[in-house]
């Protein structure tokens, strides 16, 4: 059993305490260690690829791995002794000498990162989940100032922005800060909207959002109660006023969210559901490695347990 991620990932850490409690060998590693301090000897004659990966402490053959749980590892990071343009190159050629090596294998993966690069994408994922039965929310993508206000005009309502993937602004300082969703003021909408994509979206009223986990073919909802003004609009704004609790996942709700995952060939995702006075479930997103801990922490929801038994498994 592979488990490829960064040094400190305590949703890892979980999945590896799982894994080792039902005595399934484990080698976990970060690709930034390669290849200055871990080595890969692989051969290919008739069949799947065959030789050895290790490190100071550990070694799997290649040809005994059974799954792959993959997070947001770094990148292979090559001694500064090679200079540009050859440290890009070196670079390169250990990124595909790796992760290609691991891709040919014919084991499962949760998820492979080709696949949840693709999925992970908002464009992408509305029509799915229409196509899928489930609802999702008036938007328009755009860098026209004239289209944008008139989408928000026609919503008759309030209107959010929020960013088109994930990922946080990086600042000179080092300061890594997430950008929220927000509501907007369709009068504010200015020539700026000019300068690069905007996602724009209607605002679905909230009874509560929903955070919910699929591992496999196993759902784990659990109710997201905002605390705050901010955490109303966007619950990553203000964790310390959200409060969880378990639910259960309308049958409408549980097909459509396992087709939209079995349409990407994904094994695990993380939805996020608004669900409406009405009782009504609406998909914003879904991130294909998004985090799980806190729910799991908050909850005790066995979400760790279910992906250990998920990769235990080992079917492709």
């Amino acid at each position: 059993m592979l488990v490829v991620s960064k040094e400190m990932d305590p949703a890892a850490d979980l999945v590896v305490d799982e894994l080792v409690s039902r005595q399934v060998p484990v080698m976990r590693f970060d690709m930034g260690d390669f290849p200055q301090r871990m080595t890969l000897t692989a051969e290919h004659t008739t069949g799947p690829w065959s030789g050895l990966l290790a490190d100071d402490l550990r070694s799997v053959r290649l040809e005994g791995v059974r799954a792959v749980y993959y997070r947001r590892p770094r990148l292979p990071s090559i001694t500064d002794v090679i200079t540009e343009p050859h440290h890009s190159w070196a670079a390169e050629q250990a990124l595909a000498g790796l992760l290609g090596t691991l891709y040919a294998l014919p084991v499962l993966w949760v998820n492979r990162p080709e696949v949840d690069k693709i999925a992970s994408h908002k464009p992408v994922q509305l029509p799915v989940a229409v196509a899928c039965g489930l609802a999702t929310p008036r938007s328009m993508i755009t860098n026209v100032p004239e289209d944008a206000r008139a989408f928000a005009a026609s919503i008759e309502g309030p209107v959010i922005c929020k960013p088109l993937m994930g990922g946080p602004l990086h600042y000179g300082d080092g300061r890594r800060q997430g950008v929220p969703t927000h509501l907007i003021d369709p009068a504010a909408l200015d020539d700026s909207v000019a300068l690069t994509a905007h996602l724009f979206q209607e605002w679905i009223p909230k009874a509560y959002e929903v955070r919910l986990t699929v591992v496999g073919r196993e759902l784990f909802a659990a109710e997201i109660h905002a605390g705050s003004e901010a955490s109303r609009v966007d619950w990553r704004s203000d964790y310390d006023a959200l409060s969880y609790k378990p639910c259960t996942v309308p049958g409408p709700v549980r097909d459509g969210v396992l087709a939209w995952l079995d349409h990407f060939s994904l094994n695990y995702g993380a939805f996020d559901f608004a669900v409406t006075p009405e009782g009504e479930w609406v998909m914003f997103e879904c991130n294909p490695s998004g985090e799980w801990h806190f729910i799991e922490t908050r909850t005790g929801l066995p979400i760790s347990a279910a992906l250990a038994e998920l990769l235990a498994g080992g079917t492709p």
